[in-house]
C-alpha cells in the first residue's frame, strides 16, 4: 500500500503507464494553465502512481454480503420502506425489449434545445435505471433473478457493441457526456453482482471486454483546457475507470481513476475549493458539491481495493476541506468571498440525488453536519452514481423515519437532469 499522506501531486516517474493518449495529450493541450492552476495533462502524466493497482476484483463499491445479511434482519423502517419498493422489481423480459443504442449517438444542446434533448436523452436514463434498479433489487431481495438478469441485460448490449460509436466534437459534446454517466452507472451495478452469478462465464466475459473497450476509448478524448479536461467531467470519467478497472482487472483504468483525486486535491484551493467549479458564478455551490458526488464514489470504489484514499493530503489539502467547504457555502454564501456572486442557485438543494456522496461519506467520518441534511433528504437515490446510495450505505440507528418536506422535495428532477449534460 502507497504512502499517501503528504505526497507531491507532481513527480516525474518512468513508471507510470495509464492512458497516454489521454494523459500526455497534445503540446498545446499541455501548456495550458488556467487562471485557477488546474493540474495540465502533462502534469498529471507525469503522477507516480505506479503503487496503485487493483487488488480485489470481486470486490464491489461496498461490502454487498456483509449488507444484504444486514438488511434480512433490520427493523429499520426506511430500510424496510426501500426493500418493500425493490422487492416487486421490473420484468427482465420487460427489459430485455429495450433496444440497445447501435447508431451513432448524437445529442443536442439543452440549452438551445431542451426538448429535444430531453426527448434524445430519455433512452440513456431508462438504461441507469435499468441497472440500477436491478442492482439494487438483488441487494433488497437476495434473489438470484435480479443478478442474472442484469447479467442479460448487460450482456445484450456488450453483443451489440453499444454506445461505441458517439459523435464528439469539441463544439458538440453533448453525446460524450451522456455517455459517461451511463458506463459508470453499467460498471458499477455490475460490480454488485458480478461474484453472486455463478456461470454465465461467456456474458461476463463479453460484458466485461465490451466495458473496457467502452471506456478506453470514452476516456482517449482528452477534453477541453479549462473544462471538460480537468473538471467535474474528468472526475466523472474517472468513475467509470475506476470501477471497470476493478472489475475488468485493468491497472491502467483504475490508475486513471485515481489520477482524479490527485487532480482535485492538487488543485484545491486553501479554503477547499474547487477552482473549476467555483468558477460557475451563481452555480458556484452546486457544482462544489457535484464534484463531490463523483470524487467521493470514486474514493469509495478505491478504498475497497485497500486504499486509504480518504487520508491522502496534498500540499496539506484533503477531501475534508472540500467537504467543510461545501457546507459552509450551502448555509453561507458569504464564505464564498470573492470567489462568486452571493446570490446562489439553491434549487439542487431540492434534489437529494445530489447528496449520493453524504451516505458514503457519513458511513465513514459520522459528521453531524451531514446526518443533519441527510435526515431531510432520505432515501437517497442516483440513477448512475450508485443508486440506491440509503440502502446500501445508511446505518440502520441513524435514522428511523423519514421526514416529509414538501417545500424540499419539489420537483426538480429534470434540471438535474440536465446537469449530467452541460456541466462544462
Amino acid at each position: 500500500m502507497p504512502d499517501l499522506r503528504g505526497s507531491s501531486p507532481r513527480i516525474i516517474a518512468s513508471a507510470w503507464t495509464a492512458l497516454p493518449a489521454v494523459l500526455a495529450g497534445s503540446l498545446a493541450l499541455a501548456a495550458v494553465s488556467t487562471a485557477a492552476q488546474a493540474m495540465t495533462l502533462e502534469e498529471r502524466a507525469e503522477l507516480d502512481l505506479s503503487d496503485y493497482r487493483v487488488t480485489r476484483p470481486d470486490a464491489s463499491y461496498f461490502d454487498v454480503d456483509s449488507r444484504m445479511q444486514m438488511l434480512a434482519s433490520t427493523d429499520n423502517s426506511i430500510l424496510l420502506q426501500e426493500i418493500d419498493q425493490l422487492s416487486n422489481g421490473p420484468s427482465c423480459q420487460q427489459l430485455l425489449a429495450q433496444e440497445p443504442i447501435t447508431t451513432r449517438l448524437r445529442i443536442p444542446g439543452y440549452y438551445p434545445s431542451p426538448k429535444e434533448w430531453e426527448l434524445a436523452s430519455q433512452p440513456l436514463f431508462d438504461f441507469e435505471d435499468s441497472v440500477s434498479m436491478l442492482a439494487g433489487s438483488f441487494v433488497a431481495t437476495a434473489d438470484d433473478y435480479y443478478a442474472q438478469c442484469l447479467v442479460s441485460f448487460l450482456d445484450q448490449w456488450a453483443q451489440h457493441d453499444a454506445l461505441t460509436d458517439f459523435h464528439y466534437d469539441p463544439m458538440e459534446p453533448q453525446a460524450w457526456f451522456a455517455t459517461e454517466s451511463m458506463i459508470f452507472a453499467a460498471g458499477m451495478a455490475y460490480s454488485v453482482v458480478r461474484p453472486e452469478v455463478e456461470g454465465h462465464t461467456q456474458a461476463k466475459q463479453r460484458i466485461e471486454e465490451w466495458l473496457n473497450r467502452l471506456a478506453h476509448k470514452h476516456a482517449k478524448i482528452p477534453g477541453q483546457p479549462g473544462n471538460s479536461c480537468c473538471n467535474n467531467h474528468f472526475y466523472r470519467r474517472a468513475l467509470y475507470a475506476s470501477v471497470i478497472g476493478v472489475v475488468t482487472e485493468d491497472d491502467e483504468l483504475f490508475r486513471f481513476g485515481v489520477s482524479a483525486i490527485y487532480s482535485a486535491l492538487s488543485d484545491m484551493t486553501d479554503q477547499g475549493a474547487f477552482p473549476l467549479e467555483i468558477d460557475r458564478g451563481r452555480r458556484a455551490t452546486h457544482y462544489q458539491n457535484y464534484a463531490l458526488l463523483y470524487l467521493i464514489t470514486n474514493m469509495q470504489v478505491i478504498a475497497r481495493q485497500g486504499y486509504d484514499i480518504f487520508d491522502l493530503e496534498i500540499d496539506g489539502h484533503s477531501i475534508h476541506d472540500a467537504v467543510d467547504f461545501a457546507l459552509t457555502i450551502f448555509n453561507n454564501p458569504e464564505a464564498l468571498g470573492e470567489l462568486a456572486p452571493r446570490e446562489q442557485y439553491t434549487g439542487f438543494l431540492k434534489d437529494n440525488q445530489y447528496f449520493a456522496w453524504m451516505e458514503i461519506y457519513q458511513n465513514h467520518f459520522d459528521d453531524p453536519r451531514i446526518e443533519e441534511f441527510l435526515t431531510q433528504v432520505r432515501p437517497v437515490y442516483n440513477r448512475s452514481a450508485g443508486g440506491y446510495q440509503t440502502l446500501y450505505f445508511m446505518s440502520p440507528q441513524a435514522q428511523q423515519h423519514l421526514v416529509i418536506d414538501e417545500s424540499r422535495r419539489e420537483t426538480t428532477a429534470f434540471e438535474g437532469l440536465a446537469d449530467d449534460a452541460v456541466s462544462q
